[in-house]
C-alpha cells in the first residue's frame, strides 16, 4: 500500500511518497517547484520538461525504502533544471529541499 505524508520544511511543507514495487519502494519528496528521490526516478528525462530533480544517496549505503531513509541521504546527481535553483552534489537533503 502506498504512504503519503506530510514534510515541514524550513519555509514551507512537502509531500512524501512511498510506492512499494515488490523487491524495492519507490520513494520522493516533491515541492511546489520540484523532487528529491531515490535513484529508481529518471531525473534527466524529468529536465526535458523542466521540471527541477535530484536523486539522492542513502546515508547508510542500502537503497532508500521509506522517507526516513531518503531525508537522512545526500544529493547524487541532479538535473539542470535543478543546479539552476543552487543543488549541489553532496548537499543533504533538508538543504536542498529548501531550494527546490
Amino acid at each position: 500500500m502506498a504512504i503519503h505524508k506530510r514534510i515541514k520544511l524550513a519555509k514551507k511543507e512537502a509531500n512524501g511518497y512511498v510506492i512499494p514495487l515488490g523487491p524495492f519502494n519507490l520513494v520522493a519528496v516533491v515541492t511546489d517547484k520540484g523532487m528529491l528521490s531515490c535513484g529508481a526516478f529518471d531525473v534527466i528525462a524529468m529536465d526535458r520538461h523542466g521540471y527541477p530533480a535530484a536523486r539522492v544517496k542513502s546515508a547508510k549505503g542500502d537503497l532508500i525504502a521509506s522517507i526516513d531513509d531518503l531525508m537522512a541521504g545526500t544529493v547524487k546527481d541532479a538535473n539542470a533544471a535543478a543546479i539552476k535553483l543552487g543543488i549541489k552534489m553532496g548537499m543533504s537533503v533538508k538543504e536542498a529541499l529548501d531550494k527546490i
